[in-house]
């Protein structure tokens, strides 16, 4: 997040954060929630004022444990729990050595990181925390001198945009912020009729309500595992709906008449036990099982814990959320077999409107949508994750606030999306044929959820991923996340550019360019072959006029003159010469190639050439007969280009060092298609093609 936070720190004063200020916007937005019956009674102090001898964490760390105060973000604390269990990971949240109260260097500020979107992104607070009668109002830990789950539920609040912000969340969402990881949520509800079950024995969603503690065994010490309800559960008489707790272990005991009983450790983040089941002190349950056996497990039984049965567990609760365990060397395990998934890969995407926003499988424009290649080397267990993007309007430079106001639900704040796999024999199918068949792999349904996850074991071979929103239309930006055990691969399957809308007012030049390819001179080829650069080419510049500064529509077409039945394969390439990485269109054996271009200010190089691919996508070798196509290139502009267009004759290298030419591979394709969208500001650029054949 914020650089310079750091340097603000290293002053005599101590610090305040002038992007999360002690006032009403850090801890209201909206007042919707009960939170808004505090204002006027919250002030903001440091830990010194509050304690003597304040802390980050206590000498003895189960007293270090999250206590939920008057903001309802016990999804959070559940997820902070986790970070007690892995050291690694807690001090990858708040970096170590960090100058606390005491110390010379202390100067009232703390860094945090969160992983946002595929990176970890640092978040610098002050130190004041929200107090009432001089006693912290929100979150604390047990140990009334420690202070680091204030200090990170400060920090989270501030990347939120506000504390308000942070009433009622999702568990799965803080851990993915805290971990970087996986997190699965699965129903605890009624697993319907055997009918309904057999009718979808396949179906991810039924594989998680089959779902039990037992394929947890390989990863019970290191996942994070919570349970929540959406109802007031009869144990828990002083629960109101939507509570999450922490599922601290859960272990089998033997009973006094041979049998066992599974029994689950939990944490309320209220701190205070209120549990009317058979495991509470002195309950009935505990008869069942041996006395020194008993006082061993209620001795374990810390503030605001108890136990209860599997079966009063699956009862009680309506969902669990399991995290993926990282290992030391950062490496997800896998919470179905407990493998180590040493290969990942990422991509973001976005869905737009009128482009790639397809909508769901019952839409005629699913095929839109955007579309990953997924090469498994050889068989693994593979976990595919669609994260999507909530909608945020930045207000200021740390305050976001979502689009919808706060009486809002997820489903306004999140698309309902879905991921799609697809085994293909080759890179080059049918599409629509393919969609119409099964896919390998699914979510299934569409859900109102930030990430869904599938998983499975998948063969070598090449794999087509298609993330959507049910709603045709809809916007979202998105991240893929791949995770496997075997070597894997993660690609883009290009797809042309949006078009520009172009205004009706604008003007149009037009500029030609005339040529021919000719054996030994200028039939270079495509740039598979060293004499590529002998292709034509023709610089020109866009746009000299300095009051043009947001660019301006480029249409190029190159055009053959040959047979409709006799056609070389062309091709086009965008250079722009300088540091920056050109562009280039894939060949395409059509008689006229063009391209409507949206260009930013600099100097462009636009090389055409043929091609002869080489394999596996070779069709057909070098023709012996020199390729001798009359060729034309025009340049249309919305504005006025200049005339010194020139054209560099035969060779094209007069004058300029080879290495300059073609400085970078090209960086726009546009896999044959007519039509693409770039802007071009004022800049020099140049014009060249190849032929097929050398």
């Amino acid at each position: 997040m914020k650089e310079e936070g750091r340097a603000e720190c290293g002053g005599p004063a101590l610090y305040e954060d002038p992007d999360f200020r002690c006032v009403d916007a850090s801890l209201f937005s909206g007042s919707s929630t009960p939170l808004a019956r505090l204002q006027g009674d919250i002030t903001w102090l440091r830990p010194q004022e509050i304690c003597p001898s304040p802390a980050l964490f206590p000498s003895n760390i189960s007293l270090g444990h999250a206590k939920q105060g008057l903001l309802g973000d016990c999804w959070f604390l559940c997820a902070c729990t986790f970070l007690l269990k892995n050291k690694q990971l807690l001090n990858k949240v708040l970096p170590e050595d960090q100058p606390q109260w005491g110390d010379s260097r202390y100067r009232g500020c703390f860094h945090f990181r969160f992983w946002q979107q595929g990176h970890w992104t640092e978040v610098t607070i002050d130190d004041r925390l929200p107090c009432i009668n001089s006693a912290l109002c929100f979150s604390r830990c047990h140990s009334p001198t420690a202070f680091w789950v204030a200090l990170l539920e400060k920090a989270y609040a501030k990347l939120h945009g506000s504390y308000e912000r942070l009433w009622a969340g999702q568990v799965s969402e803080a851990l993915v912020d805290l971990t970087g990881g996986l997190a699965e949520r699965w129903s605890l509800g009624d697993f319907g009729s055997e009918e309904e079950q057999r009718t979808a024995q396949d179906s991810d969603q039924v594989r998680r309500k089959r779902l039990d503690l037992n394929l947890l065994d390989p990863v019970k010490d290191d996942c994070a595992l919570s349970c929540s309800t959406h109802s007031t559960p009869g144990g828990l008489t002083e629960l109101d709906q939507y509570h999450a707790l922490t599922v601290m272990e859960w272990l089998d005991v033997k009973t006094v008449s041979g049998g066992e009983v599974r029994l689950l450790r939990i944490r309320n983040p209220w701190g205070r036990r209120y549990w009317g089941g058979a495991w509470v002190w002195r309950g009935a349950g505990w008869d069942s099982v041996a006395p020194d056996c008993a006082s061993e497990l209620q001795a374990r039984v810390a503030e605001g814990e108890f136990w209860l049965d599997e079966a009063e567990f699956m009862s009680q609760f309506d969902d669990v959320t399991v995290g993926y365990p990282i290992s030391e060397e950062g490496y997800l395990k896998s919470i179905y077999t407990g493998n180590l998934l040493t290969h990942s890969h990422q991509l973001a995407g976005r869905w737009v409107k009128g482009h790639s926003a397809g909508g769901s499988r019952n839409c005629g424009s699913y095929g839109s949508n955007p579309k990953f290649w997924l090469k498994v080397c050889e068989r693994g267990e593979v976990v595919v994750s669609l994260l999507q993007c909530r909608k945020w309007r930045n207000t200021e430079k740390y305050a976001q606030t979502p689009v919808e106001d706060s009486n809002n639900t997820k489903h306004q704040h999140y698309q309902a999306i879905a991921l799609h796999l697809w085994k293909v024999e080759k890179k080059r199918f049918n599409l629509s044929r393919m969609l119409n068949k099964p896919p390998r792999a699914s979510t299934h349904c569409h859900a109102y959820e930030r990430e869904v996850v599938l998983h499975g074991q998948l063969e070598p071979g090449f794999y087509l991923l298609i993330p959507s929103t049910y709603q045709p239309g809809a916007e979202a930006r998105f991240l893929i996340r791949v995770f496997s055990s075997s070597s894997i691969s993660l690609s883009a399957m290009k797809s042309p550019a949006p078009p520009l809308p172009l205004t009706a007012d604008s003007e149009w030049e037009t500029s030609y360019f005339c040529g021919s390819w000719v054996e030994g001179k200028t039939a270079g080829g495509s740039r598979n072959f060293l004499s590529h650069w002998q292709n034509p080419c023709f610089p020109f510049t866009v746009s000299d006029d300095p009051a043009v500064t947001s660019g301006v529509n480029v249409r190029v077409t190159l055009h053959q003159s040959r047979p409709d039945t006799d056609l070389h394969p062309i091709g086009f390439h965008i250079y722009k010469e300088s540091s920056e990485k050109p562009g280039k269109t894939r060949e395409s054996r059509s008689g006229g190639f063009s391209r409507l271009c949206d260009a930013e200010l600099d100097l462009w190089d636009r090389c055409c050439s043929t091609n002869i691919d080489l394999p596996p996508f070779a069709s057909w070798p070098a023709m012996k007969e020199p390729a001798r196509p009359q060729i034309s290139c025009v340049c249309l502009c919305e504005h006025t280009c200049t005339r010194s267009l020139w054209m560099r004759r035969q060779a094209g290298l007069v004058g300029i060092p080879k290495k300059s030419l073609y400085p970078e591979p090209p960086r726009l394709w546009v896999d044959g298609q007519l039509h693409a969208c770039r802007r071009l500001g004022h800049q020099r650029l140049s014009v060249g093609w190849a032929a097929n054949e050398v």
